[in-house]
């Protein structure tokens, strides 16, 4: 018999290694301020690092410092993406590179540069930088390490358990080690489903959990379960190993719901017995809301004038486009955006979905879209209560009789309020097709189950990520 390998001691799911990332994030930009704030203290003859320097010297602004860097790193906290050193090295340059621009700018446009201190500044940004990477590579080998030290068997060789095996040669870095397959189908033991061999029935799962030292259990049974399986199973978890459900393990590699691989009463499971949304949750929401709702509006007073002259120079009035829409509860509201497509864009009448190179959207149009410009006059519906900042996107009532009818539990996403941005847009581009869209309701199912403040923040903070690199759709 094999020694036993070491099980994982923390073991952190999708939504706490996120949380994780943020805090990390926070404590990096925070202490990189204190030691901004010292070097410029340094230089100070009368009041040195003290309590009166930071009273008398630091405005309110300097605090803020931590949380622009956090904007900045807007794509890395996607939880698989900080996973790669390559792409947190990018990032954090790029961060590094726009924090150095934007300081230029505020320091020569101020109408007094004495309060934006260059030393501080300076100094925080070298130190904001190092301690950032030096955090995020400790994050990357916990990441890996739990991955490492996780051995997963998978209970079912059926189509559950070959899109298990398909999504894990996709995954990079691995989620965890993939042994093979449990399977009762005398034809399938021995052989090989998508190149992982399928060992014995599930009446020798204690043997190989012990030889191979497994340390996880995908369960990836359609139908219904033997009663050998099922008390295999739990004697398999008294001896320590991790039991997991295959749409369980599939929302933490992909951040989507596998609504091709759910049972009929998943939605009443996920959304009436687990995923009730908390009153403080709701409240915080809506404060979010509100106070995005006005800063929206204010620069949206700014931006309009520009925007306004542009559309009417390239093809006239007007410049606002109305269309009804579905909101939570499948109620109809009118939501406002710039218009972006030629004002006989749907002609014929019939509702004709947006593709990528549309060639009904104007120059213009376009530019408004990749930027994400073009949503901004919805500020008004988020402060009027039809919308929020974030949530799945609001669909016209033709297309979604349509998708009902094609899409498992495509109506699911009436659950909650549409938003401004949300965990599809931010993760997929166009949806042109009913595979397309599918998708994204998987995205989106996701968010309404997973569904918090932490976890809007980090959407808002990509879709400003989203607006920047105009990678808008």
């Amino acid at each position: 018999m094999a020694s036993e390998l070491p099980k994982p001691r923390l073991r952190l799911s999708f939504a706490e290694q996120r949380s994780l990332l943020i805090l990390g994030d926070l404590a990096a930009g925070y202490l990189a301020l204190l030691g901004g704030i010292y070097i410029w203290s340094v230089a100070d003859p009368w009041l040195s690092f003290s309590f009166l320097f930071f009273q008398l010297r630091v405005d309110v602004w300097y605090y803020l410092l931590p949380l622009a860097w956090m904007a900045l790193l807007f794509d890395m906290y996607d939880v698989h993406q900080a996973a790669s050193w390559r792409r947190t090295m990018r990032s954090v340059g790029v961060a590094a590179l726009l924090g150095g621009i934007a300081y230029l700018l505020l320091y020569f446009v101020a109408d007094n540069p004495e309060l934006i201190n260059r030393r501080a500044v300076a100094g925080f940004l070298i130190l904001v930088i190092f301690l950032t990477l030096l955090w995020r590579r400790l994050y990357i080998r916990l990441y890996k390490t739990q991955g490492q030290n996780r051995r997963a068997l998978v209970i079912g060789a059926g189509g559950n358990g070959r899109t298990m095996a398909e999504l894990y040669r996709v995954a990079k870095p691995a989620p965890f080690t993939l042994l093979g397959y449990i399977d009762d189908d005398p034809q399938k033991i021995g052989k090989e489903v998508e190149g992982f061999r399928v060992f014995a029935g599930s009446d020798k799962l204690l043997r190989l959990v012990e030889e191979m030292n497994v340390s996880d259990i995908i369960v990836s049974i359609t139908g219904e379960m033997r009663g050998q399986t099922f008390q295999a199973l739990l004697d398999a978890q008294e001896k320590g190993v991790e039991v997991v459900r295959m749409p369980t393990v599939y929302e933490e590699i992909t951040g989507r719901v596998p609504i091709h691989h759910l049972e009929s009463d998943w939605v009443i499971r996920s959304f009436v017995d687990e995923a009730r949304s908390g009153g403080f949750y709701e409240i915080g929401k809506r404060f979010l809301d509100v106070l995005g709702g006005a800063v929206g509006l204010v620069i949206l007073l700014v931006l309009l004038p520009f925007i306004g002259v542009a559309i009417v120079l390239e093809t006239g009035f007007p410049i606002f486009y109305w269309q009804e829409r579905l909101g939570k509860g499948g109620r109809e509201f009118k939501i406002v955006k710039f218009r972006t497509m030629r004002q006989d864009a749907e002609k014929s009448g019939k509702a004709e979905m947006a593709g990528k190179n549309d060639p009904r959207i104007t120059r213009v149009g376009n530019f408004l879209r990749v930027t994400r410009l073009d949503e901004f006059p919805q500020f008004w519906n988020v402060l009027h209560g039809e919308m929020s900042l974030v949530g799945p996107r609001a669909e016209r009532a033709q297309w979604v009789a349509t998708f009902q009818q094609e899409i498992p539990f495509y109506r699911a996403r009436l659950l909650v309020k549409p938003g401004l941005s949300g965990w599809a847009q931010v993760n997929y581009g166009y949806a042109a097709t009913v595979e397309d869209t599918s998708i994204k309701l998987e995205y989106d199912l996701y968010y309404i189950k997973h569904r918090s403040i932490v976890m809007d923040i980090v959407i808002m903070l990509r879709t400003i990520g989203t607006m920047l690199g105009r990678k808008g759709r």
